[in-house]
């Protein structure tokens, strides 16, 4: 097992119970498919990390539309998901928060690992980075 790094940063109760919030939301609206509201809860332009199918490392960055359009297309009705997170404070604005995620569809279930960068602006956490492998080749 892998420890997160100190980061000089003591995280307060309100500060993960703030980001535990927001990711409650957040996966409401992705249960719900409802992509607008999930742009709404981002910082644009967005940036994307992953890797291609031939092992090399890509990066993008995303305007709202670009990120509406592609959530439109690989979000589903009847997705359900079950997320165990590890938020990383960088300080009281700024966090690394690792995800294990279990994705069900229509009775599949897929397994999926990834991190997000959240900013915290005015006392409101928005994604400002997501970064997954395997995405390479479509950002």
């Amino acid at each position: 097992m892998t420890l997160p790094a100190d980061t000089g940063y003591v995280p307060t109760a309100e500060d993960r119970a703030s980001l535990d919030a927001w990711f409650a939301t957040y996966d409401s609206h992705c249960t719900a498919c409802q992509v607008e509201d999930m742009a709404d809860m981002a910082v644009f332009p967005l940036n994307l990390v992953s890797d291609d199918s031939a092992g090399n490392g890509r990066s993008a960055q995303w305007n709202r539309q670009q990120f509406v359009e592609t959530m439109k297309h690989v979000m589903g009705e009847g997705v359900s998901f079950t997320s165990t997170r590890t938020p990383v404070f960088l300080s009281a604005a700024m966090a690394v928060v690792f995800t294990d995620c279990t994705m069900t569809v229509a009775g599949e279930t897929q397994r999926m690992h990834y991190a997000d960068v959240l900013i915290r602006k005015d006392g409101t956490w928005a994604f400002q980075t997501m970064i997954q492998g395997g995405w390479g080749d479509n950002l």
